[in-house]
């Protein structure tokens, strides 16, 4: 219910904002109710976890506010026998989170993605991936300085061949091309150092047609790539990147190891909305929906910025996923033994 009320507002909201350019580009209708669909899966599977907290935090206060959580308590029924439901509830979420993440969210983001840079970046000019560095086989690194995915051309190629650790030749091109036609690139201002024992020999061209080994998709960063594959395709992705000397691995690993992570937060913020939630205090409904949101807000805060640390850095993904779920995890054990009490 939180999500059907809330989404239509986040609709609304990227609509007004976006409308101008859909219809400069006179997106057909077709196309952009489609881009709505995979936008609303796509930020629910983002925001997931915040609205569940909220939810439980909304009719657990209710329950309190109506002393009706007393009652159960007064009843006899354990604190634990009372969680029992939230538990079966958090366990049909958490299946569907996965679901979500694994099937709908990948095809929803591919869809988001596709969709935001055909009609959305078309129009800024040059679209560049900057500092491509690549190891694209045991043998060959590449590097361009930049690479225009419009018109598939790249500045500052570099490609260094290595034979039993030691460099055998090494290309230098201004620019390089790439002919979808024929499949070939075009080097400008060509250099090719073939290093011998005693002498080095040089090949310099003002221009050389000639084809290689990688493709062209070696070139481009997909920075949301993982966002659009499913968990096996994504395995292989990751494994392919790492051998490649990829940037982005950081950013990858993020995607797979949240896949599992998500579900258990499910349990985590449950038990933290509940124990939150289920004392009934004197400012009554607003004072915990008050202290459940900067609980989550904590939460989103936590995950951001160790997201960003493994992203940036050598910060290792895995536990920049799950270090907030443990630590929240403590705080939830805290705070349901102070509701038990």
């Amino acid at each position: 219910m939180m999500l059907l009320l809330f989404i239509p507002i986040g609709i609304t909201v990227h609509l007004a904002e976006k409308i101008g350019k859909i219809l400069e580009n006179e997106v057909p209708l077709n196309e952009v109710l489609l881009y709505l669909l995979d936008f609303t899966i796509y930020f629910a599977h983002i925001l997931f976890p915040l609205f569940l907290f909220i939810s439980v935090i909304w009719f657990t206060s209710k329950l309190a506010n109506n002393t009706e959580v007393i009652a159960f308590l007064s009843s006899g029924v354990s604190f634990y026998r009372f969680l029992r439901p939230y538990m079966i509830g958090a366990t049909i979420v958490g299946i569907l989170a996965i679901i979500l993440g694994l099937f709908l969210a990948p095809k929803a983001s591919e869809g988001f993605n596709n969709f935001s840079y055909k009609y959305f970046k078309r129009n800024k000019g040059v679209v560049e991936n900057t500092n491509v560095f690549r190891q694209i086989n045991d043998n060959d690194i590449i590097y361009v300085s930049y690479f225009d995915v419009k018109r598939n051309k790249g500045s500052n190629f570099t490609l260094e061949h290595f034979e039993d650790d030691q460099l055998k030749y090494k290309m230098y091109a201004s620019n390089i091309v790439y002919n979808e036609a024929d499949s070939t690139y075009t080097l400008t201002n060509y250099v090719k150092r073939t290093i011998g024992e005693n002498n080095d020999e040089l090949e310099i061209l003002k221009k050389k047609d000639t084809v290689f080994s990688f493709e062209v998709d070696d070139l481009i960063p997909e920075i949301f790539a993982a966002e659009t594959k499913m968990y096996g395709d994504l395995k292989r992705f990751i494994a392919k990147e790492e051998a490649r000397g990829s940037s982005n691995v950081g950013r990858f690993k993020l995607v797979l190891y949240r896949k599992w992570s998500l579900p258990v937060s499910v349990f985590i913020l449950t038990l933290i909305a509940v124990a939150v939630s289920s004392i009934k205090r004197r400012g009554g409904m607003g004072v915990n929906l008050a202290l459940g949101i900067c609980i989550a807000m904590v939460f989103v805060f936590f995950d951001k910025i160790f997201g960003v640390m493994a992203e940036q850095s050598d910060f290792s993904p895995i536990i920049a996923v799950w270090f907030p779920n443990f630590i929240f995890s403590i705080l939830a054990i805290y705070l349901l033994y102070n509701a038990k009490r």
